[in-house]
């Protein structure tokens, strides 16, 4: 901690954290606007699962499907397209964002606990980045084939909402990126002394239960592939976490 750092007052701080949030919500919402205006760009990105012209179906050889999607509020698309916007634009700038809350954070800390929280920050984002790139690339495309394709009868037609449509692939983006935490999160823990590999290796048989509680929460689905996909990078994720651990001093 410099001499500089010690010499600031309670509201020097205030004032500081105040220009950094500024800073923040300004970038944020110019990159929001600028994907605002993008429309026919942004939505093509976030529509593409519900075709079968997708990347991962086509990989997979899945057979031609469309799903509709449809409006039933007079101002739900321009919300929808808002919202949209909004999270995109926070993605977009979430390494600034990063830097703006480390860079005021880092003169308060010490040379290694500086190093510790570069690498906290950065494996984090990381892992949250994969966690969302795996859900739109993989989980949920095929949440959205089995439930947007399924038929209680031929006479009953699928008629889901861009709404839901949305709301959905949000949740399951912010779900997958919060999961993706689980190495970094042992990593700090195990830094901590709170737990270690032992620990970790004999509860391997309670983790994989709950892993599979929390996949078949993420997909709402009733087919085992479905299951096996999300459960299978989590169990993953947790045999890393326990090397991580290992390797951990």
């Amino acid at each position: 901690m410099s001499e500089q750092e010690q010499s600031l007052t309670f509201w020097d701080h205030l004032d500081e954290l105040r220009a950094v949030l500024i800073r923040i919500f300004v970038m944020t919402a110019l990159a929001a606007v600028a994907v605002f205006y993008l429309k026919d760009e942004l939505f093509a990105i976030v529509l593409a699962p519900r075709s079968s012209d997708f990347i991962t179906y086509r990989l997979m050889g899945i057979e031609p499907f469309s799903i509709s999607l449809m409006n039933i509020g007079l101002t739900e698309q321009f919300m929808i397209h808002m919202r949209t916007a909004f999270y995109a634009g926070i993605l977009v700038v979430s390494p600034y964002i990063l830097y703006q809350l480390f860079r005021f954070v880092s003169p308060a800390l010490y040379e290694n606990e500086r190093r510790y929280a570069t690498t906290l920050v950065t494996s984090g984002y990381v892992m949250f980045m994969l966690g969302t790139a795996l859900n739109y690339f993989l989980i949920f495309p095929l949440t959205v084939k089995f439930l947007g394709t399924y038929q209680v009868s031929d006479d009953v037609a699928n008629m889901l909402t861009l709404q839901s449509y949305v709301d959905t692939l949000i949740m399951m983006n912010l779900v997958m990126g919060i999961v993706f935490e689980l190495p970094v999160v042992s990593w700090l823990l195990a830094k901590m002394g709170l737990i270690n590999a032992g620990l970790m290796s004999r509860w391997r048989r309670h983790a994989i239960v709950a892993i599979l509680i929390v996949s078949a929460i993420i997909t709402p689905t009733t087919d085992a592939f479905t299951l096996f996909v999300v459960a299978l990078p989590i169990w993953l994720l947790y045999e890393l976490s326990i090397g991580i651990v290992t390797l951990t001093k």
